[in-house]
């Protein structure tokens, strides 16, 4: 057995570097029976690791942080461990500057009724729950919605979608198919697929329903083109999971 270990991570203190160095140095000194006086002196210093070694464990790094101050307050529907990584698949839904305009419209008006709502960052139609995977699971899982997903062509959204429906039906029945397969939640039965513009901690629904929901339908009836500023091409599926994205294109 080597007195003199190779050493691939860094020390909290002095104290093992010392000890490696004290035990090279037994090696090299005459007489302590760890080498030949014919022999040259071995180095005190610690061997360099190589690269291939440095950063063979570098992709299991970077999990996403348990704190709920990064994220407006909101709270996990399950708790965060290490190894475990929330997963969500959708449509991504891209913006324009008239679907911008109107949002500020609808979200000034609607913070007169619940002052607390914020505005999403980015918007989507959720073809999935979020569920949770296991990193070593997370390749095979987006290759496994790959093959799923590589005939579909493309359709539109709006607010709440009212065309493209059974195509998004299709999609959600073969994103399922791959939820089975790793044993995780299914989408929600007869689903109603939408994209979300606001959203704030706790309950809001007593104060937004009834005539403040009639007002912000009637702003988005009255805007200019609603049909057409509502419309976009959905292009790709695409499924974060803890930090990571991956896209599928859409034919």
């Amino acid at each position: 057995m080597s007195a003199a270990p190779l050493v691939g991570y860094s020390s909290s203190g002095s104290e093992d570097e010392d000890e490696a160095e004290a035990a090279a140095g037994a090696l090299a000194r005459p007489g302590a029976g760890g080498c030949r006086r014919s022999q040259s002196p071995l180095p005190s210093q610690r061997l360099p690791v190589p690269d291939s070694v440095l950063h063979m464990f570098l992709d299991t790094e970077g999990e996403p942080e348990d704190d709920q101050e990064k994220h407006g307050g909101r709270v996990r529907t399950f708790p965060h461990e290490r190894g475990n990584w929330a997963t969500h698949v959708y449509v991504p839904y891209e913006t324009r500057e008239d679907f911008l305009d109107l949002l500020d419209m609808l979200l000034a008006h609607a913070q007169t009724c619940v002052p607390r709502l914020v505005r999403m960052e980015a918007f989507h139609v959720s073809l999935s729950q979020s569920v949770v995977l296991r990193h070593h699971w997370i390749i095979p899982f987006v290759q496994a919605l790959k093959d799923r997903l590589a005939s579909f062509q493309r359709t539109f959204v709006g607010l709440e979608v009212t065309s493209g429906h059974p195509q998004f039906l299709d999609l959600v029945s073969e994103v399922d198919r791959v939820m089975e397969e790793f044993d995780l939640t299914t989408f929600y039965q007869d689903p109603s697929f939408h994209v979300s513009l606001a959203w704030c901690v706790g309950d809001a629904r007593l104060p937004l329903e009834g005539r403040c929901l009639r007002e912000l339908q009637n702003i988005v009836d009255e805007f200019e083109d609603p049909e057409m500023v509502l419309r976009a091409h959905a292009e790709q599926v695409r499924c974060k999971s803890g930090n990571k994205f991956f896209s599928m294109p859409l034919k």
